[in-house]
C-alpha cells in the first residue's frame, strides 16, 4: 500500500508538472527583444524587408537590400543583435532609443549603409555587409519609437547610426533578377513616406521566468 501511495503520489507530480509547462512557456513578451528573428513590414508599401545573395551592379557592389510582397519569403528574416562587438541579453527587451544591428538570417550578413547612390531613386543605398554577423558600425541602427520599449504591435523607424538617415522603402522596383522586388534606401526625414516599419512573422525570444523550485512550492 505504501508503494502505490508513493507511486501515485510522483506519478501526480509529474503530471501536474507537465500541464504547467505549456502555461510557462507559452507567455509571449509584448516587447520586441534580443536574439529574436523576425520579417520587418513596411506599412505605406506593404512589403517585407528583404535581401539575397545578389550583389549590386553599381555603388558598393554589396549585397542588395529590398522589399517583397511576398509573405512567405525565407530571404526575409533577420535576427535582432548587439552592435558590433558587444552582447546583449536574450530575451532582454530592445528599448526605444536603443542601436542594434539587423542580421540577415539566411547570408549573416548584416543591414548595411554608407554613402553611396541607391540604384533607382539615387538616395543613400542599403545594402548588406559583413561575414558571419562580423562587419562595422555601419551595421548600427538607431530603434526610434514613442514607448520605452519596442512593441510587437506598434510601428517604429531605424535610424542609420553613422549617416543618420532613416530606413525607408520606395514605390520604384527592379527588373530582372529580382524583378517586381522594392527599393530600398535611406532618407534624411523620418516622416517621410516609406519609413514606418512594423514587426511580423518570427520568433520572439524571452526570458524565462521559470523557476523549478517554486513550482515544486506551489504543487
Amino acid at each position: 500500500m505504501f508503494v502505490n501511495n508513493w507511486l501515485l503520489f510522483h506519478v501526480g507530480f509529474l503530471i501536474s508538472f507537465v500541464q504547467r509547462i505549456p502555461f510557462i512557456y507559452a507567455k509571449s513578451p509584448d516587447h520586441v527583444t534580443c536574439g529574436s528573428v523576425l520579417k520587418l513590414y513596411n506599412i505605406d508599401y506593404k512589403i517585407r524587408l528583404h535581401s539575397h545573395d545578389v550583389k549590386y551592379g553599381s555603388g558598393s557592389g554589396q549585397q542588395s537590400v529590398t522589399g517583397t510582397t511576398v509573405p512567405e519569403d525565407i530571404n526575409s528574416h533577420w535576427a535582432i543583435k548587439a552592435v558590433t562587438g558587444q552582447t546583449c541579453v536574450r530575451g532582454e527587451s530592445i528599448k526605444c532609443g536603443d542601436t542594434i544591428r539587423l542580421q540577415h538570417l539566411s547570408t549573416t550578413k548584416n543591414l548595411h549603409s554608407h554613402f553611396f547612390s541607391s540604384p533607382l531613386s539615387g538616395h543613400q543605398e542599403i545594402s548588406c555587409y559583413g561575414n558571419n554577423g562580423e562587419g562595422d558600425s555601419g551595421d548600427h541602427w538607431k530603434v526610434v519609437c514613442d514607448d520605452e520599449y519596442w512593441n510587437r504591435s506598434r510601428q517604429v523607424k531605424f535610424q542609420h547610426a553613422d549617416t543618420k538617415m532613416f530606413l525607408a522603402a520606395t514605390q520604384q522596383t527592379y527588373g530582372r533578377p529580382i524583378s517586381g522586388q522594392h527599393e530600398i534606401v535611406g532618407v534624411g526625414r523620418q516622416d517621410a513616406y516609406g519609413t514606418a516599419w512594423k514587426p511580423m512573422e518570427g520568433v520572439f525570444i524571452h526570458k524565462s521566468d521559470f523557476n523549478p523550485k517554486e513550482l515544486h512550492d506551489e504543487l
